[in-house]
């Protein structure tokens, strides 16, 4: 990354919509379901380079709402991979320095798969950074819930403190940055509420080939932008 770039304002949240797992797959002749198996090679990657780039926060896209409807071994290998990754990181709680929080129902999950995410959560609790795995998540549906969670309190007249604080983000940090791998041009229902304000960067790249390169590329294109924030 340019060593010449400075910050008006300091780069602190980044959300990837993690999209090409399957056609990086296709690509090579491989069943859809490794292409996840590498996408998790990819994230893990990430991770790391925004951990030595200073991003206090990182937010993946890991399974939408609508993603229910791929075809079910895909789900079953997804799922899968995930209770792996949440296996390992119980394991090795001491070596991450991540608050690692879910987004999301997860309601529909069984009830150990819940069970370890909520441990995780409180295990972590007091790490200095934060990992939110949206999984299982919408945007609109988040809002849904957020409705449903205040009409339930009793509320009638709510300002959007109130709002965002029956998100599933409450208290965390908007994002500044968003980047959505795969070529396509849209945010597939993520994080409506709290992308207001997010700059957006789109690259070709499919997320297994999404590396180090290409997030300097992002963080770079990023402070070449004035936010005004509805301002001049």
């Amino acid at each position: 990354m340019s060593e010449n770039i400075t910050s008006q304002q300091p780069l602190k949240h980044i959300a990837f919509i993690m999209d090409g797992n399957g056609r990086w797959a296709k690509k090579r002749g491989l069943p859809r379901d490794h292409g996840h198996r590498f996408g998790v090679t990819a994230f893990e990657t990430v991770l790391k380079h925004c951990e030595k780039l200073g991003i206090q926060t990182v937010t993946v896209y890991a399974f939408s709402t609508e993603n229910w409807k791929r075809p079910p071994k895909e789900v079953e290998t997804i799922m899968k991979l995930m209770d792996h990754y949440l296996a390992e990181c119980e394991k090795k709680i001491d070596e991450y320095n991540m608050h690692i929080c879910f987004l999301g129902d997860k309601s529909p999950f069984e009830e150990k798969r819940r069970a370890r995410m909520e441990r995780l959560e409180k295990l972590t609790a007091n790490k200095p950074r934060v990992l939110n795995i949206a999984l299982n998540y919408g945007g609109r549906d988040e809002i849904v819930r957020a409705c449903n969670a205040l009409i339930a309190s009793g509320a009638r007249n709510v300002t959007e403190a109130d709002f965002a604080a029956a998100l599933d983000t409450k208290g965390r940090d908007d994002p500044d940055l968003i980047v959505r791998t795969g070529g396509d041009l849209r945010i597939s229902n993520f994080l409506l509420w709290q992308c207001a304000y997010a700059e957006f960067y789109f690259t070709d790249v499919l997320w297994p080939d999404f590396g180090p390169a290409e997030i300097d590329a992002a963080v770079e294109a990023f402070y070449k932008r004035k936010r005004r924030f509805g301002g001049v």
